[in-house]
């Protein structure tokens, strides 16, 4: 009986949501919440955008309900209300970008100040000791956090990607929790997998979902983004940390290291850094002649080959040093290859 009840979170959250996503469906169209085909966005049909939506929902009802979540983070709940209402207003009206990460720096002010969920130490990530941040670190973990929600609402470019991507990244959280005795928390990461499981049956037209495709919009990454990077400071400081905040980096690597390499191109050649466009990592995928489900998969593994080397490196106690140069060297590797992708495609196709 036990037992049992210790899945009671889990299961309310899977079923709010899935209800939420089949109930909400109409009232996406007729208020307009929705998202048309264009020139950048080639789907077919007009795709409701409340999956987003749904997961908070559900993930809030299931917190409230079985007071597994709730009870210490009600600041969690209210910067993500904040950031999904943000993410549905740019859903619906399209928010200048200036305007949207205005918001999005005080939604991280909320984490940072008022719930005292911030940086404090970045570890020995130098060599010479650990880096304490003080004051400063009020001002690191806005920064990181307006990063880590943009790099999930950058990466959400075609099916199952950013929720895929967030299961990658929640359940190796819930695997570090786990094995480093912080198994109470490990709730925390499971009922937002949960509320994404059935946003993913209806994104990816599972058997007995397809024709009820449905979109996670702005308001989903953006709070999937949020959630992950609130739970990455909350674990990896203080005493009863799970693990060190250079192994957080790379869970969160792929993401971080494609918004950086985007933003990078964008400013060589003069453009807004948050101007949309069709040069991501999945884009790429798919004019190399992959498909979308094909783009998703191989996209996913490196997402889930960045975990492994952070898994790796904790475990053996890799010195933070050697992962923090490793991550500086991977990223500007990373960077290279996507801003010469087409050169090194052809030498590839030539060997």
């Amino acid at each position: 009986m036990l037992a049992y009840l210790q899945f009671v979170p889990l299961f309310t959250a899977f079923f709010v949501a899935l209800i939420l996503l089949v109930v909400m469906t109409p009232l996406a169209h007729q208020f307009g919440l929705v998202d048309q085909p264009s020139a950048r966005k080639r789907h077919a049909g007009i795709i409701p955008l409340t999956g987003g939506v749904a997961i908070f929902m559900a993930v809030l009802v299931a917190s409230v309900a079985t007071d597994v979540w709730m009870k210490n983070n009600p600041l969690f709940f209210t910067a993500s209300a904040f950031v999904v209402l943000l993410g549905m207003l740019d859903d619906r009206f399209d928010l200048s970008a200036k305007g949207r990460l205005m918001c999005q720096f005080g939604v991280a002010s909320i984490m940072a100040w008022s719930a005292q969920n911030y940086v404090t130490s970045l570890g020995n990530i130098f060599g010479n000791g650990d880096i304490a941040l003080n004051i400063s670190g009020y001002f690191f973990t806005v920064v990181c956090v307006v990063g880590v929600i943009n790099a999930f609402n950058m990466i959400d470019g075609i099916d199952g990607l950013a929720g895929g991507m967030s299961l990658v990244i929640l359940l190796t959280l819930a695997g570090f929790l786990t094995f480093t005795g912080n198994g109470a928390a490990i709730m925390e990461p499971l009922i937002i997998v949960a509320a994404i499981v059935p946003f993913l049956a209806f994104n990816l037209s599972w058997k007995g979902f397809k024709g009820n495709k449905i979109f996670m919009g702005d308001a989903g990454s953006m709070f999937v983004g949020l959630t992950i990077v609130w739970l990455l400071v909350d674990h990896t400081q203080g005493a009863g940390a799970a693990f060190r905040p250079i192994t957080a980096v790379w869970l969160v690597g792929l993401p971080l290291m494609d918004m950086a390499a985007i933003m990078y191109r964008r400013a060589r050649k003069g453009q807004s850094m948050l101007r949309p466009d069709r040069q991501h990592l999945h884009n790429i995928f798919m004019r190399a002649g992959l498909s979308s489900r094909q783009s998703l998969i191989a996209i996913l593994c490196m997402g889930a080959c960045y975990c492994v080397i952070g898994i790796v490196g904790e475990i053996y106690l890799v010195p933070e040093y050697i992962m923090f140069w490793g991550f500086i060297c991977l990223l500007v590797l990373y960077s290279i290859v996507i801003q010469n992708i087409w050169s090194v495609l052809r030498f590839i196709k030539k060997l």
